[in-house]
């Protein structure tokens, strides 16, 4: 049986008429963490909104394939549906929807089962202990009157309680305290699993310190210019990205 998670295959996409992502290849297998990196508009959102198929981005070529299907155009919900989470780097405010409300509905849906209501309430309590997360939040409309931290969290607590097999961070880590990190950080370690991935995207190394990274990549200018291990992260923090360009 098949190890592979995701793979991309020399995969174009365009936004609007501007191309943006300029022959990517990434393959992911269970039990792995990935990094992107690289400076800003390099092409590392682009990436992860591509895989989840946002009409926003236009693929021009390549293939994404996931546990050996053909993802490339299918809808968003249906490519939630096979178990990839995105987590997003400014996460909308929804007035009128609690996070409970919120999470036990997207979680019914990925599932496509009935969610018990008290077994779900249990572990939506716990999670929230764990990273740390007022009790009272899980009432409140999602992300409305959060902080940016709060925000952060919120969307690790999705990624808890949603359990996908593949999760993308897409900056879950900008504009965050040590603190935060360090929360934010245990959540994934909590996450991850032999079963499932983690593909993190950034342009700092500050989550790294806590983690655990078997590849990172340097996106530049659409293409995949460089992959190591999590010593190349340390030299990009040392040396910025002059080196790759």
């Amino acid at each position: 049986m098949s190890n592979e998670l995701l793979n991309i295959k020399d995969l174009y996409v365009n936004v609007e008429e501007k191309e943006i992502l300029k022959g990517i290849n990434l393959k992911i297998n269970k039990g792995e963490t990935h990094i992107i990196m690289g400076p800003n508009g390099s092409g590392k959102s682009t990436t992860a909104n591509a895989i989840l198929n946002n009409p926003a981005y236009t693929k021009v070529g390549g293939k994404i394939m996931f546990e050996n299907t053909d993802i490339t155009n299918l809808k968003t919900d249906e490519i939630a549906k096979k178990g990839i989470f995105m987590s997003f780097q400014l996460p909308e405010e929804i007035p009128g929807i609690t996070v409970s409300n919120f999470l036990r509905y997207a979680k019914n849906k990925v599932t496509g089962k009935p969610v018990k209501v008290f077994e779900f309430k249990d572990e939506l309590q716990k999670r929230m202990e764990e990273l740390q997360m007022k009790p009272e939040y899980s009432e409140r409309y999602l992300n409305v009157g959060f902080s940016g931290g709060e925000k952060k969290k919120n969307e690790i607590l999705q990624m808890l309680v949603l359990n996908p097999k593949l999760a993308i961070l897409d900056e879950t880590d900008s504009g965050l305290d040590v603190d935060s990190i360090n929360i934010v950080s245990k959540g994934i370690q909590m996450f991850k699993n032999k079963e499932n991935a983690v593909l993190i995207i950034t342009h700092n190394t500050k989550i790294l310190s806590a983690l655990k990274v078997d590849y990172v990549h340097v996106l530049i200018n659409g293409k995949i210019v460089k992959t190591g291990t999590q010593e190349l992260a340390s030299e990009i923090e040392e040396n910025g990205y002059k080196m790759f360009k």
